[in-house]
């Protein structure tokens, strides 16, 4: 499988770059009939890619962003008439939501976190490279956003969220100061009095000094891991003996959840006892692919009915 070549397919106004795209078509083991999930379609790049297989199978797409779904079916539904047989569906929402019947799929995919889009859409409010309201819906009908848990949730909650989902070290201390400076209106706000509050050596690491509160609040407002949780749990429901589940992660608090649940699941057999990661050339061309991990699993042929 050519990545460059199904990428250059994506001319859409919200166009995602699928990393490790080549790995999730070939570990799928795809079969003519068999019936898919694609459970973060994004812009639809990982389902093209095994519609590209040529095969009738039958796809279900999910995504929380309206703009998403609508992107991947301008994609990929000129694709599906072209294989006789074939088929596709969508529904939007949290993956952890889909009203799934029993043992309805061979495959689920997830490729998990933000998606280039939404980050380079400064009006979503998921970067503070542009100056945007703190919002950081991937379903923009939710009600809770990141203003909303900036302005008036409990320092001690946000200490919360910004140590155990952002990983912050200072996490008490500026949680301490937006309680005392707040509102802030604005991504670049938060962001620029972060930067203000942080030691010098910290001001000037690799990374910015804001972005694991934004990672923090991200995940807060999406409930990222807790739906990710709740699809590891689903999945051997929702899987066919011998049906597969892989799952693209981009942090360690993901990639955590994945390892474990997969281990201890009695209904699936671990695939992957080190994640697959990208090539150095992915890497190279893509550079948002560096930290990303696939995970594969099994169901066994015996346990939940």
């Amino acid at each position: 499988m050519v990545k460059g070549s199904l990428d250059a397919a994506c001319d859409s106004q919200f166009c995602h770059v699928s990393v490790l795209l080549g790995e999730m078509v070939a570990n799928l083991a795809v079969v003519p009939g068999g019936n898919y999930l694609d459970a973060t379609a994004g812009g639809g790049g990982h389902s093209e890619g095994l519609l590209k297989l040529g095969l009738p199978i039958h796809l279900t797409l999910i995504d929380r962003d309206s703009q998403a779904i609508a992107a991947a079916l301008e994609r990929l539904e000129p694709l599906v008439k072209t294989l006789d047989g074939a088929s596709l569906n969508h529904w939007q929402g949290n993956f952890a939501e889909f009203p799934s019947t029993d043992q309805q799929f061979d495959g689920v995919i997830a490729d998990l976190g933000v998606s280039s889009p939404q980050l380079d859409q400064g009006d979503r409010g998921f970067s503070f490279r542009q100056t945007a309201p703190l919002d950081m819906r991937m379903d923009q009908t939710q009600d809770l956003t990141a203003a909303e848990i900036i302005n008036h949730w409990s320092e001690a909650d946000l200490a919360r969220i910004f140590y155990e989902y952002g990983e912050e070290r200072l996490s008490r201390r500026l949680a301490r100061q937006i309680v005392q400076q707040r509102p802030f209106q604005t991504t670049t706000d938060l962001a620029e009095a972060i930067a203000r509050w942080v030691p010098a050596k910290y001001r000037y690491g690799r990374i910015h000094p804001a972005t694991r509160v934004f990672q923090g609040l991200r995940i807060a407002v999406n409930d990222e891991l807790g739906s990710l949780e709740t699809l590891i749990a689903k999945a051997p429901i929702w899987l066919k003996p011998g049906g597969r589940i892989g799952i693209i992660s981009f942090h360690s608090l993901e990639d955590r959840i994945v390892k474990h649940h997969f281990r201890e699941s009695e209904n699936l057999k671990v695939l992957t006892k080190k994640p697959i990661l990208p090539s150095e050339e992915e890497q190279q061309t893509n550079p948002r692919a560096r930290s990303a991990k696939l995970r594969w699993a099994e169901k066994l042929a015996t346990g939940i009915k």
